[in-house]
């Protein structure tokens, strides 16, 4: 049994997040095949356009407020709730998000939405999941690409991790969400609000999300362009220097950067597909300085 859903909660927990970006934030949604999508915008309008995606099931566009700021000093964001997740963001009926290629399908039209031809590309977690494929698929749509401690792609979970994640599992509450988070980040001090809002997806109807298997190889050794890979220090999720290694054996224009002492939260996993959400709620110094740089070379 999941926590019920409070529809009205839940928006507000997300409107008080979002207040949180810079004072010039548009939205706007954009038709595509599967449903429509809710999109944050922030910066110039005629500066290169990056495309940020959250992580899967109870992470939202709102959870990049610590970032939009600096990132939009040079780049128009445009931050993007995923189908089927918690957000604004509204599932078709008929036409559900089912596989890479609906993934990359998902896509294609949000960016022509945009009137996007060419973007820098990111995500987080199951995000940086979706960013990869996408690269992969559709690299002429992508200049840079950027992955934020992502899962799935390189290495997989530690068993401590999803044993502990087991709880929410089975039963997801607000309560136990606020468990595992102070559990995955050490006890850290969480933004209130941000914190709310993911105590508020608890109980979110969301669909499966789509998930698969890693890249192979030999598709990462073709990924010409340029790769950040920022990943925590003291990430509980996975081995941070498994991944890293991983990474550079395989991706040819990789930079690989660990955050020493920093733990972003992937808050919790679900029960369909056992995918990690959220976004970590702070921006450290480090990553802030290392993403900007790289988005400006």
């Amino acid at each position: 049994m999941t926590a019920a859903y409070d529809r009205e909660g839940f928006l507000a927990a997300y409107d008080k997040v979002i207040a949180k970006w810079p004072a010039e934030r548009e939205a706007m949604t954009v038709p595509t095949p599967y449903g429509t999508t809710y999109v944050n915008l922030c910066g110039p309008r005629d500066a290169p356009p990056l495309v940020l995606l959250p992580g899967g099931g109870g992470a939202t566009s709102a959870s990049w407020f610590a970032q939009a700021a600096d990132l939009a000093r040079t780049r128009r964001v445009c931050a993007v709730d995923l189908i089927g997740a918690p957000g604004r963001s509204t599932a078709d009926g008929d036409r559900r998000l089912r596989t890479v290629d609906d993934l990359v399908a998902w896509l294609d039209a949000l960016l022509d939405g945009l009137g996007i031809e060419e973007a820098d590309l990111g995500g987080h977690s199951y995000g940086a999941w979706i960013a990869l494929h996408y690269a992969l698929r559709a690299p002429v749509r992508v200049r840079r690409l950027f992955l934020l401690d992502p899962t799935g792609c390189f290495a997989g979970f530690k068993a401590a991790y999803l044993l502990k994640a087991l709880p929410m599992l089975l039963r997801p509450t607000p309560r136990r969400v606020r468990a595992f988070l102070d559990w995955e980040t050490g006890g850290a001090p969480l933004d209130p609000d941000w914190l709310r809002l993911q105590e508020m997806a608890a109980g979110f109807p969301s669909v499966k999300p789509v998930t698969g298997s890693r890249p192979a190889k030999d598709a990462l050794r073709g990924l010409d362009m340029p790769v950040l890979l920022l990943l925590a220090g003291s990430s509980r999720t996975h081995d941070t220097y498994e991944v890293a290694e991983r990474a550079g054996a395989v991706l040819p224009r990789a930079e690989r950067v660990v955050l020493s002492d920093v733990s972003l939260p992937h808050s919790r996993l679900r029960s369909s597909g056992g995918t990690p959400i959220a976004l970590p709620q702070a921006a450290p110094t480090e990553l802030v300085r290392r993403l900007s740089g790289f988005l400006r070379s």
